[in-house]
């Protein structure tokens, strides 16, 4: 969080509209906020409590306008060329096959301003296989270590139903085939990524 903020901010410093996909409790958006204050915040999840958990949240800091928008973002009507800052956080794995990424993709890019940016983390699988075991056995012994061999198996099963996440590389080179001018890496830890494209 600490790094996205610093650097959101540091490349659009002038930003007035932040858009947050998948907001949760709307963490990364505070972060920013305590960066650069007077965003108006646009919020997007499929849980309508977490949607008014982060407005609540989002409202005590020193925000602008803070509108709430429920629903799949993917089915959400939103301005185009708005945004100077979007954020995703734990929520792009989601995505299913590739059209529905290029599709995703194509979709934020059309929302950000000329030299808007956009910032990602999230979990990230790899592509060749034996990298991506030995990352997948790292994460597992962390789940482990936090909750036993249960909770690492909970976990799993419910990644293997519900997530369908891309390689890092993936993701960047999808992201400059929809027209970012700039994508690069901004931390890397075993399966989890955070990277940045630029309009």
């Amino acid at each position: 969080l600490e790094l996205i903020s610093k650097l959101a901010t540091s490349i659009k410093p002038d930003a007035k509209n932040i858009l947050d996909i998948g907001c949760g409790a709307g963490n990364n958006t505070i972060s920013i906020l305590r960066e650069r204050s007077g965003l108006n915040c646009d919020l997007v999840d499929i849980s309508l409590p977490m949607l008014k958990k982060a407005k609540d949240r989002i409202s005590k800091e020193q925000a602008g306008e803070v509108r709430i928008f429920h629903g799949d973002f993917r089915n959400i009507d939103l301005p185009a060329s708005h945004y100077e800052l979007i954020v995703a956080a734990a929520v792009l794995h989601h995505l299913r096959d590739d059209s529905d990424w290029e599709k995703c993709f194509q979709k934020i890019y059309s929302l950000l301003k000329p030299g808007g940016a956009l910032f990602v983390s999230d979990m990230v699988h790899h592509e060749h296989s034996t990298i991506h075991n030995a990352m997948w056995d790292r994460y597992g012994d962390h789940l482990e270590s936090i909750g036993g061999n249960e909770y690492k198996q909970r976990v799993f099963e419910y990644i293997e139903k519900e997530d369908s996440p891309r390689s890092l590389s993936y993701q960047m080179e999808l992201m400059k085939k929809v027209g970012f001018t700039t994508v690069d890496v901004l931390h890397k830890n075993s399966c989890f990524a955070a990277f940045v494209g630029i309009k």
